[in-house]
């Protein structure tokens, strides 16, 4: 037997095949035999093929002719139907047209027989409400009380059908009135059942009041009588204090209440057990209820909780003001509190302090925990009436939220006065530095101190209002900032005088100032040691740090704060706006905010979720700064961060005024020395005509520039410690020495443009103070100006050749105007 599947394939590969076959022979069997068999076999199976296929062919010749008489009688049967599906619909629509007519003419017929029927059950209700209204006076006085809220549901429901007819107006009035007196009738059952824990009676009671729509009724009673107690415990605390401050009415209010040990305690401490005594009666209505009042006992208890908490409102204000001036002696003296101090309301000195605050977010933080509790235990109420249940638990500290801006405003602003920011005295000559070293420590130290107070403020808001009033809290910060950094600046001008800059920098003042001031205030710096201008130097110096530390740390809180408003942007906006809006709206809550607040989940009833979901005013505010506070570019502390570059740009002014004074002092004169003019005296020898030596003025400048980078660098290794900060302190301290020294090169260069005639030996001699500043410029790796080099190169060229070298130059090498200017001084003229 043969495979014939291979054949069938796409790609048969004929040569594939008979190699394979020939693989498969018997290793004894020649391979001519086999290829012999090989081709019998598939000859024969050939042959075999051809003859089924002759076969199978002729049988289907033969079916053809059956199969096309089928296929011709198939086709007139479907023409014979095709022909009675048309005559059925055409019947079907004849009959579908008189149908309409038929069923149009039932539809008004029963219409009128509704409407007989109507007016026969309103006939009947009239006909009934008249007998009812007659004897709904007998029901009553037979005390039967369901039968009688019976009655009148039934007056209420004929007056319904009768509509507004003028013949039972009074009927109406009387219903009003019945359901009144019914209602007075329940009422001191009701109570007596609440009070007593009745159920049975309860519930038959609350059907009467149902059946007639009285369930506000309901609510007030249970309310009425359940506030009491809750009263008494809340009154508890006042009869403790009067206890306390009256110990004559002490015994008599102890006999009473049957308590022996009433002490006065503080508010604070009384609190959690009024709450937890508060939160164990409500657990307990709550279970009653449930079995009481299996369908309201979600919307009852709560009820019960807001009109306490909104009976006792007024009250919890004041014990609350008063526990928080409580923890300082000068507020507990007078018996006020943060809302008096706010108000005004005290002795002027007294301000409101950080322990204050403090108090107020203690007793906070204890409404916190009472209101989880609460949310845990109101779990299967709906959201809404939880909401207004914890909203009414928060109710007595919305006032002071509300004015939390200006308790932080008024907190910072206390304690930003007690920093010791003391300006800079000025003391007698030797004591300068100590007193410039002490004032840049006490601002140094000033930094750290207000950054710490600044983050406590961020603190309390979060704790105090969930991050509700975060704008007003950025903008409290922002000006105890601005009154800080107003204070440096004030403490910078004291540093001056001290520094003996004050005057400098008033180009208009230095320029006015007479020789004889001039000479005195050198004369005056003479009197300063040595050792005294250095330490005056490094005071200064130390100013940078102070700025350097103001700009890192208010840089360092600046992005806390941001964080913290990211923060509070994810956070506010899931619980305000809710998780569950769809893409479109969450676009819209969390960049234009035109959705109005809706509470997100359960788990998002928070304190800042509670205050914003019922002012979207104040939401849309919130959101849009916690919005901008996502873009890089956004300063948490707008006014700050201007105030704190404008600070650092003082205080560089400031060392560089300092830095540059001694140099200023030994160069206010030398466009006037005498030397410049100075004529060569007749001498029988061949002596110098100049000093060979650089005058004093300049070899001063030249000792104190060059001592510069030692006094430079324990600011740099100050600055830190690692490699990679310790090259940028190095790059600082170098970026200084340059700055000096140019600026030092710039006084010169205008002293040398003010001299107004030099001799040729006053040239020589000025040439070899140029030359000695240059080199000391090169020691510094400093440039050298070109009108510096033009000064020497003009000063040092004998005079009658000045004019050749100025011709040969062409202003390639010397700077003309400067060269033009020496030959001015000179005397030389370029005219010839």
């Amino acid at each position: 037997m043969l495979d014939l599947g291979p054949f069938s394939e796409e790609k048969f590969d004929p040569k594939k095949w008979i190699n394979s076959a020939c693989q498969t022979r018997h290793p004894e069997e020649s391979l001519d035999n086999h290829l012999v068999d090989l081709e019998m076999k598939l000859q024969m199976i050939s042959e075999e093929i051809s003859a089924s296929l002759e076969e199978q062919s002729s049988g289907a010749l033969l079916r053809v002719p059956r199969a096309t008489r089928d296929v011709v009688r198939l086709r007139d049967d479907s023409v014979s139907l095709r022909t009675s599906v048309s005559a059925i619909l055409q019947k079907l629509k004849k009959a579908e047209g008189s149908a309409a007519e038929s069923i149009a003419a039932l539809a008004k017929v029963d219409t009128v027989k509704q409407r007989m029927e109507a007016a026969y059950e309103t006939l009947q209700d009239a006909a009934g409400l008249t007998q009812l209204s007659s004897t709904v006076e007998d029901v009553f006085a037979s005390g039967d009380l369901p039968r009688a809220a019976e009655t009148l549901a039934n007056m209420r429901h004929c007056l319904s059908a009768v509509g507004e007819v003028a013949e039972f107006a009074n009927v109406r009035k009387q219903l009003q009135v019945l359901e009144d007196r019914l209602d007075s009738m329940v009422q001191p059952r009701l109570t007596d059942a609440l009070s007593s824990r009745k159920v049975d009676v309860a519930q038959d009671l609350r059907g009467i009041l149902i059946r007639i729509g009285r369930f506000k009724s309901l609510e007030s009673h249970y309310t009425k009588v359940h506030l009491k107690p809750i009263k008494k415990l809340w009154e508890d605390f006042d009869s403790r204090q009067r206890a306390n401050k009256f110990p004559s009415e002490r015994n008599e209010v102890e006999r009473l209440s049957g308590n022996n040990d009433s002490p006065a305690i503080p508010f604070s401490s009384w609190l959690p057990s009024f709450y937890d005594e508060l939160l164990l009666y409500l657990e307990q209505e709550w279970k009653w209820c449930v079995v009481a009042f299996p369908e309201d006992y979600k919307a009852l208890v709560p009820k019960l909780l807001i009109e306490t908490m909104t009976a006792l409102g007024a009250s919890f204000v004041s014990r609350i003001n008063l526990a928080t001036g409580e923890v300082v002696p000068e507020t507990k003296s007078l018996g006020k509190g943060i809302l008096d101090i706010l108000s005004g309301n005290v002795a002027k000195g007294i301000k409101i302090q950080t322990k204050h605050l403090e108090a107020l977010i203690e007793l906070h933080n204890m409404t916190g925990i009472f209101a989880r509790n609460i949310q845990h235990l109101f779990s299967e109420s709906d959201l809404r009436v939880l909401m207004d249940t914890l909203k009414a638990v928060y109710l007595p500290y919305e006032s002071f939220k509300q004015r939390y801006g200006q308790m932080e405003r008024a907190i910072l602003s206390s304690e930003i006065a007690g920093v010791d920011l003391r300006g800079a005295v000025t003391r007698g000559v030797g004591a300068q530095g100590i007193e410039l070293s002490e004032t840049v420590r006490r601002m140094e130290e000033s930094i750290p101190q207000v950054i710490v107070l600044l983050e406590a403020a961020v603190e309390r808001c979060i704790s105090l209002t969930g991050g509700s009033e975060a704008d007003e809290l950025i903008l409290a910060v922002d000006d105890i900032m601005l009154q800080y950094i107003s204070s440096l600046q004030e403490t910078l001008k004291s540093l001056r005088l001290i520094c003996g800059v004050d005057n400098i920098g008033d180009s208009k003042k230095e320029i006015g100032m007479e020789k004889k001031e001039i000479s005195q205030n050198v004369r005056k710096a003479d009197l300063v040691s040595n050792e005294e201008e250095w330490s005056i130097v490094q005071g200064a110096l130390q100013i940078l740090t102070v700025a350097d530390c103001l700009t890192s740390r208010s840089s360092v809180f600046e992005a806390s704060l941001r964080a913290t408003l990211a923060r509070l942007s994810t956070s506010l906006s899931v619980s305000v706006f809710g998780s569950s809006l769809d893409q479109n709206q969450s676009h819209a809550a969390n960049d234009k905010h035109s959705v109005e607040p809706s509470i997100g989940g359960r788990a998002s009833l928070d304190v800042a979720a509670i205050r914003l979901v019922d002012v979207p005013e104040k939401a849309r505010k919130l959101f849009n700064l916690l919005d901008q506070s996502k873009d890089p570019r956004f300063h948490a502390l707008q006014h700050s961060s201007q105030r704190v570059a404008a600070f650092a740009d003082t205080v560089n002014e400031l060392v560089y005024d300092v830095l540059i004074s001694k140099v200023r002092q030994r160069l206010s004169e030398v466009a006037r020395l005498p030397i410049w003019s100075s004529i060569e005296e007749p001498s029988a020898f061949p002596l110098p005509t100049f000093s060979a030596y650089p005058q004093s003025y300049v070899t001063s400048i030249g000792e104190y520039l060059l001592t510069l980078p030692q006094q430079l660098e324990p600011l740099a290794e100050g600055i830190s410690n690692s490699d990679t900060i310790n090259e940028e302190a190095q790059f600082f301290a170098t970026e200084w020495m340059f700055k000096v020294a140019e600026g030092a090169t710039a006084l010169y260069m205008e002293q040398l443009r003010g001299i107004q005639y030099i001799t040729d030996r006053g040239a020589q001699q000025l040439s070899v103070d140029i030359e000695y500043l240059t080199n000391v410029l090169h020691a510094l790796s400093v440039d050298i100006p070109a009108a510096l080099a033009t000064f020497y190169t003009c000063l040092s060229t004998p005079r009658d050749q000045l004019k050749d070298l100025l011709k040969s130059d062409a202003g390639n090498q010397l700077d003309m105007p400067t060269a033009t200017l020496v030959c001015k001084i000179r005397r030389i003229s370029l005219d010839s």
